[in-house]
């Protein structure tokens, strides 16, 4: 279970700091900019403590396949960032893959 929390705020992490990238303005302005690298770097740190007990490609695609759909959310509540329809089934593809994994995977670290 302590492997599911670490990842979870490692995603959390990643999503904050990727969200402060946009608006960071390309590295120009420093509290955004700030979040960016305390945010990746204890995203990446998180990310390194679930891997004492999941696979590095399970953990890794659960976590982008979260991170993606989180930060797809987070563009079109804070920037209207609306996704087209191509973009919603593929969205609904890779939850439906983290599921898969999730579920049926002997490899997740449980």
């Amino acid at each position: 279970m302590k492997t599911y929390i670490y990842l979870f705020l490692a995603i959390i992490s990643e999503i904050i700091a990727t969200t402060a990238l946009k608006a960071s303005n390309e590295f120009t302005k420093f509290l955004p900019s700030t979040i960016v690298v305390f945010g990746y770097a204890t995203a990446f740190y998180l990310l390194s403590l679930t891997l004492r007990r999941m696979d590095l490609g399970i953990a890794y695609a659960i976590w982008s396949g979260v991170g993606i759909v989180l930060v797809t959310a987070v563009g079109a509540v804070f920037y209207k960032q609306k996704p087209d329809i191509p973009a919603v089934v593929g969205i609904l593809l890779i939850i439906v893959g983290v599921l898969i994994i999730n579920m049926l995977s002997k490899n997740t670290g449980q």
